[in-house]
């Protein structure tokens, strides 16, 4: 059973994918292994998978905006650090125009809604790059993962007992 939630659990760290696919993976996983989907596995999935996503918040945060002005230049790196940088203040900019003064709860919103180009990669790194402040960011991605995770569960959770007949 470790195994089959360690898949899930390094899926949740790879950006663009994040507890978004991890989730319906693990449930596929434990659907091909014939391993009954019980409220502890799922809770064990969630949790796994909840971790794994919130695992490269603080690195995104403290370093990827320094890592990708630096890299903008550089010959070999460049235009992916540019692509970035610049998904980054426009998702952030778009973030903060709509928001307001609640900017923080656009933010929850953004990474909890389980849209593409949306989630705690993308949130995170819009934070830093709008020099957001870092705890109330940690919160509102740690919240917002966990609304997508929740969203995420309860929808593959429901197509699985669909394709099973349960």
């Amino acid at each position: 059973m470790a195994k089959a939630l360690l898949l899930p659990f390094l899926i949740s760290m790879i950006p663009l994918i994040e507890l978004r696919g991890a989730i319906p993976v693990g449930i596929g996983l434990f659907a091909a292994n014939e391993i009954t989907l019980s409220p502890q596995l799922l809770i064990l999935l969630f949790a796994a998978c909840m971790l794994g996503n919130m695992i490269p918040v603080p690195f995104i945060f403290l370093f990827a905006r320094k890592f990708l002005e630096w890299g903008q230049d550089k010959k070999i790196i460049g235009r992916p650090c540019r692509f970035f940088i610049e998904k980054g203040h426009r998702a952030g900019e778009k973030l903060q125009e709509k928001a307001g003064r609640g900017l923080y709860f656009a933010l929850f919103l953004f990474v909890g809604i389980p849209l593409p180009g949306t989630g705690a990669w993308t949130g995170t790194l819009a934070a830093s790059l709008l020099d957001m402040n870092w705890k109330k960011t940690c919160l509102s991605v740690m919240a917002g993962v966990l609304l997508a995770g929740i969203i995420m569960l309860t929808l593959s959770y429901g197509v699985a007992s669909v394709a099973t007949g349960n």
